[in-house]
């Protein structure tokens, strides 16, 4: 099983040292993957209809995924570098699949791009995409479908509810197809994932949970006659002070069949980088 860390964005201040010190430190004590979560912007989340239902707001600092993680592939040699998950629908699905073809060919191949369909529709709104929130689940599977096509040929042509490409590509083409994991806390997502994701990544879940869900997927994916095709569960599971408890979720989340798990230390009374790392130290040692 592969474990990677959650970097803490929100509560080390967009400190660029911070950055570089907590993702040096996670391959020097042998993580396998870095996951950094997504946010343009944040919002204040009063008066507002509908209701905006996510945690974070405008007083959570978030950094642009694509930009941080290529600064992170010029600074680490080994660890594998994860949107855990891009908001898709918000974005430009071209420019995506060039800048994560850009991403995978500077890091030596060592992206996995997780994405989902969002919940801020104001971020939405500002970004200029509107029209795409009420059918961000519907605009995802094309994008996941045309991401594909564009890291595979060199001249596309391709039509859809969203997309028209008339025979052009992206040069250079990554060098192979870069892994596309879901997220997401509904049904909708889950059954996206098992008819055309790579695999899945948990946040916010039990282990118990996740497992149960994780057994649904498996359904789903076999009648999509895809059950033999590989495919990967990550659990993103919160530290905790106490070792036997964070070392059986591990060792369930094992036996479940997890490929991948990782740790988030957010919200859990740190301040410093020190500290994250720290917290990071003590869970290695768990997962050994």
């Amino acid at each position: 099983m592969r474990v990677g860390v959650v970097y803490p964005q929100i509560e080390l201040g967009g400190d660029p040292g911070a950055v570089r010190a907590y993702a040096q430190a996670a391959e020097d004590l042998g993580y396998d993957h870095l996951l950094l979560y997504d946010h343009v912007l944040g919002a204040e989340h009063a008066g507002r209809d509908p209701k905006l239902w996510g945690p974070y707001t405008e007083r959570d600092p978030f950094h642009e995924p694509f930009i941080t993680l290529a600064y992170l592939a010029g600074i680490t040699t080994k660890l594998e570098l994860v949107t855990g998950v891009i908001i898709l629908p918000q974005r430009q699905t071209a420019l995506v699949a060039k800048q994560v073809a850009d991403l995978d060919l500077f890091s030596g191949e060592r992206v996995r791009l997780g994405v989902g369909s969002g919940w801020n529709w104001v971020e939405f709104d500002a970004l200029e995409m509107p029209q795409h929130f009420k059918r961000r689940g519907k605009r995802e599977e094309e994008q996941i479908a045309l991401l594909r096509k564009l890291w595979a040929d060199s001249v596309v042509s391709h039509d859809d509810t969203d997309h028209h490409i008339d025979r052009a590509g992206i040069l250079p083409l990554p060098k192979r197809q870069i892994p596309i994991w879901l997220g997401g806390f509904s049904e909708p997502a889950w059954r996206r994932a098992a008819r055309m994701g790579d695999g899945f990544i948990f946040a916010g879940r039990t282990t118990d949970a996740a497992v149960q869900v994780k057994e649904q997927i498996d359904g789903w994916r076999a009648e999509a006659g895809r059950a033999e095709q590989p495919f990967g569960y990550e659990s993103i599971l919160s530290f905790q002070k106490i070792p036997d408890a964070q070392a059986a979720d591990v060792e369930r989340w094992r036996s479940a069949g997890g490929s991948h798990v990782s740790v988030v230390t957010m919200g859990c009374g740190l301040t410093t980088v020190d500290e994250h790392i720290d917290a990071i130290r003590t869970w290695r040692e768990l997962t050994r």
